[in-house]
């Protein structure tokens, strides 16, 4: 079969149900889950930094520790998803931090906040490259990057309808006798207990369990993820063998790392303190928005944003993922970002500001479609996890230099050129690394096409 001839009816339809059974849920759990560890963003300039006392960097610190958290457990957490299967570990991660979410309703000082932010990182541990690997464990790696691209419109989307919820939840100050982002607290952390508790019946750990699936999309997606992983496992790439040694000392998994954290470190910036930058835009351009104006000008660039990644990643899996995929937005997203605050009106930074987004979208799902086409077994769930923990780092870097420069300087200019310097770097070993690998090289057909794409 050629690389444009059309798949076989079996294929087509396996991946259909796949793609509709399983993505979906799976995407709503990230919904919650971004919606969850982002919340504060919409809390600190709607009460809780006033009534916290929190500086700029103080709520940096808060952001950031989370990540610490998630760190200190995460790829242990990802090994027991391996070993225990992703229906048991991804229910039990979303009901443990829809507990501790639940508890910042009733948060009264910064220390508080710290202890509560870590202990929301080490309650999600896992869960993201744990979703990672057990969708990449479902669909071969020609329709990866579709089925993580629909996966990961969860991100955006979350920021385009959580925004505009955490301001009507906000709104409602009072109720219960709870200031306004205490109220919105409460209301995000119920829907993880219970999907959390939904998962444990619905998820299904691989496809040979699956009794939606026909007979024979069950042995086709058995056999073709057998093949792929045996082709990984026993292919001399030096590094990408399925062993958990390997893993850790793989040169393109460590690289990798590094490009992920540059992205993440562009991602959180934005997530965090963009709430905040837009409600500075009050003083700096002598407006005055309502809660509801700052939550749906936050949403702004997050709409483009999705549409963009769904029709990227359609185009990176038409024509096969290279590396520019992955490299040019970064260099647009290391571009644009200092240069929004340049701009002389709300509207003109905003629009930038969803360049930026744009390219860090475009570039994430692209770039979780590389790891598992060289790891396998306990090799692609510590390596996925390495891969993440680079971006936890930068998602506690980012959130508390960001902070801190904002308060040494007094302005956000110095912290987003210190953004587009790492979204610049990852696109360079990005770039390196294709060098090396020859990773721009069209693979021969299909059979091929899984191990020399991006290696």
């Amino acid at each position: 079969m050629g690389a444009d001839a059309p798949a076989p009816a079996v294929e087509r339809t396996a991946i259909k149900k796949v793609s509709v059974r399983l993505v979906p849920f799976v995407a709503l759990m990230f919904f919650v889950n971004y919606l969850d560890r982002t919340a504060v963003s919409f809390a600190e300039p709607n009460g809780m930094g006033q009534d916290l006392a929190l500086t700029a960097a103080q709520f940096g610190f808060a952001s950031g520790i989370f990540f610490l958290g998630y760190i200190v457990l995460e790829v242990p957490s990802n090994m027991a998803l391996h070993r225990f299967g992703a229906r048991r570990w991804l229910a039990r991660i979303m009901v443990t931090w829809g507990i501790v979410s639940l508890l910042f309703t009733w948060v009264n000082s910064s220390g508080g906040l710290y202890t509560l932010r870590f202990l929301l990182g080490v309650a999600e541990a896992g869960f993201f490259p744990g979703a990672i690997l057990f969708l990449s464990q479902w669909v071969p790696a020609r329709h990866r990057t579709k089925i993580l691209g629909l996966f990961y419109l969860a991100q955006p989307l979350t920021t385009v309808f959580g925004a505009p919820l955490a301001g009507w939840l906000i709104g409602h100050h009072g109720l219960f006798g709870l200031e306004g982002w205490r109220v919105m607290f409460l209301f995000v952390s119920i829907p993880a207990i219970l999907l959390g508790v939904i998962a444990w019946f619905y998820l299904i750990d691989k496809p040979a369990d699956a009794k939606w699936l026909t007979p024979a999309e069950r042995d086709w997606l058995t056999a073709e993820l057998a093949a792929e992983n045996a082709q990984k496992t026993g292919h001399d790439g030096g590094h990408a063998k399925g062993d958990l040694k390997r893993a850790f000392t793989s040169g393109r998994v460590w690289t990798l790392a590094v490009v992920y954290f540059g992205f993440v470190y562009g991602l959180y910036a934005l997530a965090f303190f963009l709430p905040t930058i837009i409600n500075g835009f009050q003083e700096q351009y002598d407006t005055t928005f309502s809660v509801m104006d700052k939550a749906w000008i936050t949403a702004i660039p997050y709409l483009p944003a999705a549409i963009v990644l769904f029709f990227w990643t359609r185009h990176a899996t038409r024509h096969s993922t290279r590396t520019w995929h992955i490299a040019g937005p970064a260099i647009v997203g290391g571009v644009t970002i200092p240069v929004a605050l340049y701009m002389g009106s709300p509207t003109a930074t905003v629009a930038v500001i969803t360049v930026t987004a744009c390219s860090i979208f475009a570039a994430l799902p692209v770039f979780w479609s590389v790891p598992s086409r060289f790891l396998t077994g306990a090799a692609a769930a510590a390596g996925i996890a390495l891969i993440n923990t680079a971006g936890n780092i930068a998602g506690f870097a980012s959130s508390y230099i960001t902070g801190w420069l904002k308060d040494w300087s007094g302005d956000y200019y110095v912290p987003l050129f210190l953004v587009g310097f790492f979204m610049l770097l990852s696109a360079a070993l990005m770039i390196w690394l294709a060098a090396r690998h020859r990773t721009d090289e069209p693979a021969p057909d299909p059979a091929h096409q899984t191990m020399e794409a991006l290696r």
